[in-house]
């Protein structure tokens, strides 16, 4: 298996009770099947198991989550923000959503991607700080491939895409801006060939995209009453911004064909951190807000689609209006 990760990937460490937003407070916690087995084995008289039967529950998609405690904190996060399922059953016995956070791992066949997601306030200040280029390490191990159906033709040529849209936002010659406005082109042009798609017909106002139903943190709402329009500034921070959702996003156009979609996300980041205050913690705020919630989540995609203020030619615009 060919693994491939951002530069920094391995320097990532968990703060746990330290965290300045923690992931245990704010999201339901899906508790996966293999999980849930394992509870089921457990002996009832122990107190972890009684806590767990207690607070099992059903969401509106069906999922088997954990009824959360006041102020949306998980019901197994202690007064010193430790997971008290941790200490009792082990690592290795929380829902795999715990084990995992704030990573993202994608399989591609023999390749396998993984990061770390903005959400994490260490994960964003580590790749809002970065001093260069984000950039990525590629390893490989006995594992075997994964079982897949993907197009391999489709594959290397979103493969090859991605790294073109790498060079674009790398190339520190031209205004990041620009290097935006380039890189929308390319997807833009891109798409034409791999299939067309439709955009537009929804009347939305730009700022109330990101006004999300759900609330996570509250202090998002507060990012949102004041949107301070100006240029965009182009330094390392927006730039690794971008190139996150390229990373993260991008090569899932081999599943659906849709590569504008991906390319608008890298923009809007940018937007988002210049419009709502130029911090880690803005661009954590939003990415805990929406893509860590999947209603929050499936409607941003939805708008990205269907939002007539979010077509690439609307975003091209909005980006060269900002800078004059």
């Amino acid at each position: 298996m060919r693994i491939v990760t951002p530069s920094f990937y391995k320097n990532f460490k968990c703060i746990a009770g330290a965290c300045p937003d923690s992931c245990c407070q704010g999201w339901e916690v899906d508790a996966d099947l293999d999980s849930l087995d394992f509870y089921k084995t457990l002996d009832s008289s122990l107190e972890i198991k009684q806590r767990i039967d207690r607070v099992l529950d059903k969401d509106e998609f069906g999922n088997t989550i954990f009824t959360l405690a006041q102020k949306k904190r998980c019901p197994f996060l202690n007064d010193d923000n430790l997971c008290d399922m941790h200490i009792a059953l082990g690592q290795e016995h929380t829902p795999v959503t715990c084990r995992n956070f704030p990573r993202f791992i994608y399989d591609f066949g023999g390749t396998r991607e993984l990061g770390v997601s903005f959400s994490c306030p260490v994960a964003a200040d580590m790749m809002y700080n970065l001093d260069g280029h984000m950039t990525f390490d590629t390893e490989i191990n006995d594992e075997p491939p994964a079982l897949n159906d993907i197009d391999a033709n489709l594959y290397y040529q979103l493969i090859n895409a991605r790294k073109d849209i790498y060079a674009i936002l790398w190339n520190d010659g031209i205004h990041l801006a620009d290097r935006l406005v380039d890189m929308l082109v390319y997807a833009k042009e891109l798409q034409s060939k791999i299939g067309a798609i439709n955009e537009g017909g929804e009347d939305i106002d730009f700022f109330e995209v990101f006004d999300n139903p759900e609330l996570i943190n509250p202090q998002w709402t507060e990012r949102l009453k004041n949107p301070q329009k100006k240029p965009i500034t182009s330094n390392y921070s927006n730039e690794n911004i971008a190139v996150y959702f390229i990373f993260k996003y991008f090569m899932q156009a081999v599943y659906d064909g849709d590569v504008v979609t991906p390319a608008k996300m890298a923009a809007l980041g940018v937007l988002i951190n210049t419009y709502f205050g130029e911090s880690s913690w803005t661009i954590h705020l939003w990415s805990k807000e929406t893509e860590h919630s999947q209603y929050n989540m499936d409607r941003y995609i939805r708008l990205l689609k269907t939002a007539e203020c979010l077509k690439i030619d609307s975003i091209i615009d909005i980006i060269k209006r900002g800078q004059q």
